[in-house]
């Protein structure tokens, strides 16, 4: 592990694209000034890919709610709140000489993949807050994948800057890791079906 990511405690080796990976789960974030794949699984959470591009540091947070409003028991950290993710995040890269001025943003996720969860608009809540979150800091969204039926999986090559979203179709596992952060557990079809690649952004 190298010093210089933040929060570096789930590094891989992926040896599909040979880089050294490091997963973001809900709740958490990763910053960092070395070439690193972040991956993250979206459901109605939002991940937001953040860049520096002259100090070449880069970070992923992944939030659940954009403030504090529901009850997701004990446990859970500041970051699975969207204000409170930006902050820690940004924070984080600033530690590494990433300038705030500087930072640019690329945002994923909000889909409506929780039966049941329609009547508290999870995914609008969280697509709402992310833009006017970014627009009132003056951080220009260079690409988005918001909203829609399904879940994503996200990876940021922080040496391109470039994301590559895999789109779900129903995905047991990205439910799975949202529901620690909720205060039910939602019965779901167990046959996650992978949709193709389709952006690279």
């Amino acid at each position: 592990m190298n010093h210089a990511d933040a929060m570096n405690g789930h590094q891989y080796y992926d040896k599909h694209f040979q880089i050294m990976a490091v997963k973001v789960f809900p709740g958490e974030f990763h910053a960092t000034n070395q070439p690193r794949m972040l991956v993250t699984l979206l459901g109605s959470c939002v991940a937001v890919c953040l860049s520096d591009r002259t100090s070449g540091v880069c970070g992923m947070n992944h939030f659940l709610l954009p403030e504090g409003s529901l009850d997701l028991g004990a446990g859970t950290s500041a970051a699975r709140f969207g204000v409170n993710a930006m902050e820690l995040l940004i924070t984080d890269m600033q530690k590494l000489g990433a300038m705030r001025h500087r930072l640019e943003a690329k945002i994923f996720g909000a889909g409506n993949v929780l039966e049941g969860m329609t009547v508290v608009n999870v995914g609008e809540r969280n697509t709402n807050f992310i833009r006017g979150y970014l627009a009132n800091e003056q951080i220009p969204v260079l690409a988005e994948d918001l909203l829609g039926e399904c879940a994503r999986k996200v990876y940021f090559f922080t040496h391109t800057g470039k994301v590559l979203i895999k789109k779900l179709k129903r995905s047991s596992l990205a439910i799975k890791a949202e529901q620690p952060y909720r205060g039910r557990i939602l019965e779901q079809n167990e046959g996650a079906k992978t949709g193709d690649i389709d952006l690279f952004i």
